[in-house]
């Protein structure tokens, strides 16, 4: 089945104006739209009273958009950072009156703090020293922490002002206003306080000496106040996100509870997740030194150099994989004649395995937690980050998943986009599985 879905837009995959609720306190630049979460709770058929898991849950788009139909949902997420964000995203009972108070007062403090250090939060005026050094009263992160931050990622001035204001967020209200507070500064980072700029990799932008944080911060506060109260007559319904690896959700999930599957995973693409949050995930103390950053890539899904390990087994999972095999030979093959010899590049073939190694071992672990019957969806695209060769991800997906005793429903075309390496169309789909149910003891 191939049919194309999504909304007619120039561009499918862009948010629509009126999503931006809730969706944007916190959001991947390249996240699925809320929009094609709706169409596959239609196309899947899941109506309120059932239960729909997103094992790849990144930013919360579908536990927020099941909470919006009251459907109860479950996310899993090991990024700390996305995890945290699709929490607070998905937690509507924080009263918008008392919050608004709370960000007023985390506002004039922190303001009042920076004021008493000579700091105007607006001002343009140069506070480093004549020589460029950084003046012993201005903060900065411990340098376990500091080194981990991508080079200029923020400057000075701005980290002072960012570390005064989350103090403020962290020393006042209870914690889902604090919860709050820490999603509004992660935002704020990324968006207008840090010189981060997004394509398809994150990388560094146009370099802001100074930049306004509390107010920055405070009309994020706002923004979240008014979309509490607007949703405060919405039936929203149960959602928990939890961090954990999605190669092993039968650890953490109820024996057949769930009765869909709506996920974008990731992609074989060479996109680090770990960078693209490292910002706001050390400044936020989420990540506080290499240790701890190794420790997260190895229970993620390897879908990039930088997260491969030489002790890394998931492959062995997809040996017999013929298709998997030629990718692999290809780009090793291509790697060799062109002469590739640095690290990274000698992984390539490597990682192609290990990504579709995880995905193996994502689907077979969900079969115990599918209720019989149950319907997945998965928002996939091809690839041709490797030397250009090609990866048809739906399709390679769709035979692993066949292997492991699911029904392929289908292959829906959801938008093409062009290459940038090779100028050639790639398809962007939804791969749509059923779990039949297997007697006990005969899922393998």
């Amino acid at each position: 089945m191939n049919t194309a879905v999504g909304r007619s837009t120039r561009d499918p995959n862009r948010m629509l104006p009126d999503d931006r609720p809730v969706h944007d306190w916190y959001r991947f630049v390249l996240s699925f739209p809320p929009h094609l979460v709706r169409h596959c709770l239609d196309r899947l058929g899941v109506t309120p009273g059932q239960t729909v898991l997103d094992p790849f849950c990144g930013t919360g788009t579908t536990v927020v958009e099941c909470k919006k139909a009251a459907i109860e949902s479950v996310g899993l997420e090991r990024n700390p950072m996305a995890r945290f964000a699709s929490a607070v995203k998905a937690d509507w009972s924080v009263d918008s009156a008392t919050l608004a108070d709370y960000a007023d007062e985390v506002a004039r403090r922190a303001k009042s703090t920076l004021a008493e250090q000579g700091i105007d939060d607006w001002s343009d005026l140069p506070l480093l020293a004549e020589d460029g050094s950084i003046p012993a009263s201005i903060r900065t992160l411990e340098p376990d922490r500091f080194k981990l931050l991508l080079k200029n990622s923020i400057s000075p001035i701005p980290l002072h002002k960012t570390l005064v204001t989350l103090d403020m967020v962290d020393r006042l209200g209870d914690i889902k206003m604090r919860g709050c507070g820490r999603l509004a500064l992660a935002t704020g980072l990324v968006r207008s306080i840090g010189n981060l700029k997004f394509g398809p990799e994150v990388g560094i932008g146009r370099i802001r000496d100074d930049a306004s944080v509390v107010d920055i911060w405070h009309t994020r506060m706002r923004a979240m106040t008014d979309d509490l109260q607007s949703l405060s007559t919405c039936n929203g319904a149960y959602a928990k996100v939890l961090q954990a690896d999605a190669r092993q959700a039968a650890d953490v999930l109820p024996p057949r509870s769930i009765d869909a599957v709506i996920t974008s995973p990731p992609y074989p693409n060479e996109k680090d997740y770990t960078r693209t949050t490292r910002l706001e995930s050390v400044i936020l103390g989420m990540i506080k030194n290499l240790k701890e950053l190794r420790a997260l890539k190895k229970e993620m899904v390897r879908s990039n150099t930088r997260g491969v390990y030489k002790a890394d087994d998931d492959d062995a999972t997809i040996r017999s994989n013929t298709e998997i095999a030629r990718i692999a030979d290809e780009i090793e093959r291509r790697r060799v004649a062109m002469g590739k010899t640095s690290g990274f590049e000698r992984a390539y073939a490597r990682v192609v395995q290990l990504y579709f190694g995880g995905m193996a071992k994502h689907f077979a672990s969900l079969r115990t937690v599918l209720r019989p019957g149950a319907r997945l969806a998965y928002v996939v695209g091809d690839q041709a980050s490797y030397l250009r060769v090609m990866i048809r991800t739906g399709q390679i997906l769709a035979d692993i998943a066949r292997t492991l005793g699911y029904e392929v429903m289908g292959i829906d075309l959801f938008r093409t986009r062009l290459a940038t390496a090779t100028r050639e169309q790639l398809r962007e789909e939804v791969l749509l599985l059923r779990w039949p149910g297997r007697p006990e003891g005969k899922t393998k």
